[in-house]
């Protein structure tokens, strides 16, 4: 007889562990409290535009295409991939000398601008570049595939030994101030980390993989655009026998003998089910979702804990194409300690802010009307700040204004025939996030090193997948973290080939 699995929701992690268990013979049905699928990586259309609302890169082709390979599936024959070129464009305001750049992913043409910023440094950014992607893979193998808690093989000195090479107690800061001189070169090496929800200064060295991801892989558009990736999974889900249900949402998991034995939903309905898994924002899970006695980490873990920052996001529908935007484009503030500071140690509307914007119909014209642009602007925030309607009107302008001076664009109010606006508020109504947490928890040294486990310790048969548990953040890391869930329920001790899962 079929084990019953009920995954409530479906984000990336939620969708990518469905699938497998669906393969493996399980029977599988996943709740979602939204009308979309997809979690964060939802999707919606407006006159004629069609907007990705959260995650837009597309980085790590090589742990998406192996969990393809896990369900045999050719990753081809679902998303249609583009290599973007330039990878991203960096605007650095107030910069005179140099005001806009184009990063390529591609070392033959990035060398000349490296040089630029640092005379000299070609020997060093290679050899950098080379020492980081030594370390992506030694990450891979000992670690991101890797169940924590569950193999005593982490305990061997082999194991330990490559940690210590990853440079876990040194901060990115401090490690790429010991290879280059240059504050702009920097920032292009660590603007990596907005995507981990973290501070250069407190986020450990072992991040230097990003660059590794970054320069020596590049970066990747799926045309149709990020929600592709959803759909695909839906599709692979729906052959293998998955039932989905939205706008239905879970409002208690049901303890039977330290046993989770079920859900109850919102409208009271009970749903019976072998065994849990909670893609939904681990705090939510744990704090409201279970009572107390079963609360594996309660309230006062995730006040001791640092969150990643909240956004504010604007989606624009303009009337005209801008050609001073690449596909993706972020602008680097003048004090980049000090907008960390604001983000982490004293919360506040950030004063010159960095912040990206994505223009998909660069890569592809069909998201918008002919002879038109979207863009997607995101400025980091903090989480858990009470904003006022006349908050937010004051700082969307502030944004749009720095806009104006940075692009050259006095008239883009004049462009905008479109505009939805997206806040902390937004993140905790539409995804049950902590604080209006973008992201989750920040990966700071001890939250990468004591990630909240997959499992529940109070719970039988209660697991969870996604951006809060392990590896951590991000669309390529939450299917990593959909593997690992599967292998701890089909008990698979050790990271072996992918092909003989």
């Amino acid at each position: 007889m079929k084990q019953s699995v009920i995954i409530i929701g479906s984000g990336i992690g939620g969708l990518g562990s469905a699938a497998l268990l669906a393969k493996a013979g399980y029977e599988v049905t996943v709740l979602e409290k939204n009308a979309n699928l997809g979690g964060r990586a939802n999707i919606f259309e407006a006159e004629g535009y069609t907007f990705d609302m959260g995650p837009s890169w597309y980085l790590m082709p090589d742990v998406f295409e192996q969990y393809f390979n896990l369900l045999e599936e050719d990753i081809n024959d679902h998303l249609e991939l583009i290599k973007l070129s330039p990878s991203y464009r960096v605007f650095f305001s107030n910069d005179k000398e140099l005001p806009i750049v184009d990063i390529h992913s591609d070392l033959d043409k990035d060398l000349p601008l490296f040089e630029q910023l640092e005379p000299g440094v070609t020997p060093k950014i290679k050899a950098y570049l080379e020492r980081s992607g030594e370390q992506y893979e030694m990450a891979k193998e000992t670690f991101m595939y890797r169940n924590l808690g569950f193999s005593l093989d982490f305990l061997k000195w082999k194991v330990i030994k490559k940690g210590i090479e990853l440079n876990p107690f040194q901060t990115m800061q401090s490690y790429l101030n010991k290879w280059f001189e240059s504050d702009r070169l920097k920032k292009i090496l660590e603007y990596t980390l907005v995507f981990l929800g973290s501070d250069p200064a407190k986020t450990p060295a072992m991040y230097n993989i990003m660059n590794a991801i970054d320069f020596n892989m590049g970066v990747y558009y799926p045309k149709g655009g990020i929600y592709e990736i959803v759909k695909a999974l839906e599709r692979i889900n729906k052959k293998h026998g998955t039932s989905f249900h939205t706008n239905t949402a879970v409002s208690k998991i049901n303890i039977e003998g330290k046993k989770a034995g079920g859900v109850q939903l919102e409208n009271g309905d009970v749903l019976k089910a072998d065994l849990i898994i909670s893609n939904a924002d681990l705090w939510f899970t744990e704090t409201r979702l279970l009572e107390k006695p079963y609360q594996t980490y309660p309230e006062k873990y995730w006040e001791r804990s640092v969150l990643s920052p909240s956004a504010f996001i604007m989606y624009l529908g303009l009337d005209r194409e801008l050609d001073i935007l690449s596909h993706h484009n972020l602008r680097f503030g003048s004090d980049w300690k000090q907008n960390f500071k604001e983000l982490f140690d004293t919360p506040q509307l950030p004063e010159d802010p960095s912040y990206y914007i994505c223009k998909p119909t660069e890569t592809d014209p069909e998201l918008s009307p002919e002879g038109t642009d979207n863009l997607f602007v995101l400025v980091p925030i903090p989480p858990g700040l009470t904003l006022s309607e006349e908050d937010m009107t004051v700082y969307r302008q502030k944004i749009l204004d720095l806009i104006k001076t940075d692009l050259e664009l006095p008239d883009i109010e004049d462009y905008i025939v479109y505009e939805r606006s997206f806040w902390s508020d937004d993140f905790r109504r539409d995804y049950n996030a902590y604080k209006g947490t973008a992201l989750g928890l920040a990966h700071t040294l001890k939250q990468t090193l004591k990630r909240p486990l997959n499992y529940s310790k109070k719970v039988k048969n209660l697991y969870y997948v996604g951006a809060g548990t392990s590896p951590g953040i991000g669309m390529p890391i939450c299917l990593i973290s959909a593997e690992l869930v599967y292998k701890r329920i089909q008990k698979i001790k050790t990271p072996k080939p992918l092909s003989t899962l």
